[in-house]
């Protein structure tokens, strides 16, 4: 089962590109959110145990008070994770972080002060096309065409805690991925020896990507924040060359034949 996209819970949780992991509120249930967390953890205590959340309250349509968000973040703590910081939405949100003493992730910043309302910097009018006299028409150079990027190349093995990030492009790994390690990618993931740690494709939010593994072992396995741990995989595919792929928002994995 993948909690990452199972409707009915109250919190979405994603895997974001540095670690820390983004819970989304969808449903201002304390309770139920401090339950969903501490399921996760005890499922996953490696991954989940002691790991920086932040917290987001942009799919709210009401920011909560701070008694109530306050409880949520003790809560939280409860069940095994540290709450390090508030999305940052509305103007509401900002006062809320003050109240709770959290900073503000600043990532996200720009896109929400658009859709609060801010105006967009205008677009330079246009120029009047000149039309160029005869004699200076002259014909531009054919560019040479450049060559395709192969992307990143990791050619030794990724040890314990290694990280490895193909920024806007795919990333290779020639050799082994070790209990521990992770491997990042904006494309897609290939992995020509065994995964024994964490594979995330599409980190900037690519649904496109996809995760290519010979020998698969992952403890994690996320596309565009949409993630799986070993406890909800499969145990037929544990072992075997697989693929993993999001197809309507909801991570696949199956064997290559």
């Amino acid at each position: 089962m993948s909690v990452a996209v199972d409707y009915e819970q109250a919190g979405e949780l994603k895997i974001g590109q540095v670690g820390i992991a983004n819970l989304r509120i969808r449903t201002l249930d304390v309770p139920r959110l401090i339950e969903e967390m501490r399921s996760r953890v005890q499922r996953a205590p490696k991954l989940f145990a002691r790991a920086a959340v932040v917290v987001d309250f942009g799919g709210l349509a009401r920011t909560p008070d701070a008694d109530t968000a306050r409880a949520l973040i003790e809560g939280l703590r409860e069940a095994g994770v540290l709450p390090v910081a508030l999305a940052y939405g509305t103007s509401e949100t900002e006062r809320l972080s003050e109240a709770l003493g959290l900073p503000l992730l600043a990532k996200f910043r720009a896109s929400y002060e658009r859709a609060d309302g801010a105006m967009p910097e205008p677009e330079p009018a246009p120029q009047p096309r000149r039309e160029p006299a005869a004699a200076q028409v002259v014909a531009a150079p054919t560019p040479a065409a450049s060559a395709p990027s192969p992307g990143l190349i990791q050619a030794t093995p990724v040890r314990s805690g290694q990280q490895v990030y193909a920024d806007n492009r795919d990333l290779t790994v020639l050799t082994t991925v070790g209990a521990g390690a992770e491997v990042i990618a904006d494309g897609s993931v290939h992995i020509y020896g065994a995964l024994r740690g964490r594979a995330l494709a599409g980190a900037q939010g690519n649904e496109q990507a996809r995760i290519f593994c010979r020998e698969f072992h992952a403890e994690l396995v996320a596309i565009a924040g949409h993630y799986k741990v070993l406890e909800d995989i499969p145990k037929d595919l544990r072992g075997k060359a697989v693929q993993v792929w999001l197809e309507d928002e909801q991570l696949k994995i199956a064997a290559l034949t």
